[in-house]
């Protein structure tokens, strides 16, 4: 079995490892909650890049260093500098950087053609809720919380929170958790069907560890198509759903992992995917 790799982020606020076809992206901001900083999210931006065209990649874990996921914006830094969103840039360069920092973490959490998962050791707040709403699956530590905290601090919301928040819980249950900001436990948050799975969090890493080695080694190209059906039906008429479910469907019988599989089944034993 090989070594895992570490990989050079640039930076050690964003730590990077590559195992057994997981990468595991590790916030490490923990005096500061994770809190997103310029550095970290340059990196974060940079490595999901690389991971989307990188077969070696097949998993993705999204988590947190020390004891939180992470807590959004650097809070502290917004009052120094007396400016939240703009500082030295005009409004408009702005709200550019914003939208490309956002499509280019939340969005490509999203829309990677890869399963990604967010592990949750302690609080995700803000756009730190987004980031872990926007990964396919969620797994929580059963002291970790979740807020979208952005009403304590005159934000209307970013990184895709709201869209994904709407999707999981509905508009009603959505306005309510953005208008009040209130703090949702593990257990409430299994409920609300905002995470898949919640766990003692001395048993994160190893329940972690072990869903993501299962997904990377699924039938990856199946599991891409999958994504892609699943993100489409969310605004999608339904014979379009149903066209590109055909298409996709036959494509994948077409694959090496779909004819391994049913040899596998016929001889009673689990499959062996390669990603072809």
């Amino acid at each position: 079995m090989s070594e895992p790799t570490v990989i050079d982020t640039g930076t050690p606020e964003l730590l990077a490892q590559l195992d057994a076809g997981v990468l595991t992206l590790t916030m490490n901001r923990p005096d500061a909650r994770n809190a997103m900083s310029r550095a970290m999210n340059t990196a974060l931006q940079e490595q999901l890049a690389l991971a989307e065209f990188n077969h070696a990649v097949r998993c993705i874990v999204l988590t947190g260093a020390g004891k939180g996921f992470c807590a959004g914006g650097d809070v502290k830094g917004m009052a120094a500098s007396g400016d939240g969103t703009v500082g030295a840039q005009t409004i408009d360069q702005a709200i550019h950087r914003q939208r490309v920092n956002q499509r280019a973490t939340a969005g490509k959490l999203f829309k990677m053609p890869k399963p990604t998962v967010a592990a949750l050791p302690g609080a995700a707040a803000g756009a730190g809720l987004a980031l872990a709403l926007a990964c396919d699956l969620r797994i929580m530590a059963s002291t970790a919380v979740m807020t979208t905290a952005f009403a304590k601090v005159g934000f209307s919301g970013d990184y895709g929170g709201s869209y994904f928040l709407t999707q999981l819980v509905g508009t009603a249950k959505a306005r309510e958790l953005y208008f009040l900001s209130e703090r949702v436990g593990a257990d409430e948050a299994l409920r609300l069907g905002l995470t898949n799975w919640v766990c003692a969090p001395e048993e994160l890493a190893e329940r972690t560890r072990a869903l993501a080695l299962r997904l990377a080694t699924g039938p990856t190209v199946a599991y891409r198509y999958m994504k892609e059906n699943l993100n489409r039906a969310l605004a999608g008429e339904v014979d379009d759903c149903m066209d590109l479910e055909a298409t996709h469907h036959v494509h994948c019988g077409q694959t090496e992992d779909h004819r391994e599989a049913t040899k596998a089944f016929v001889a009673k034993r689990e499959p062996v995917f390669n990603g072809r």
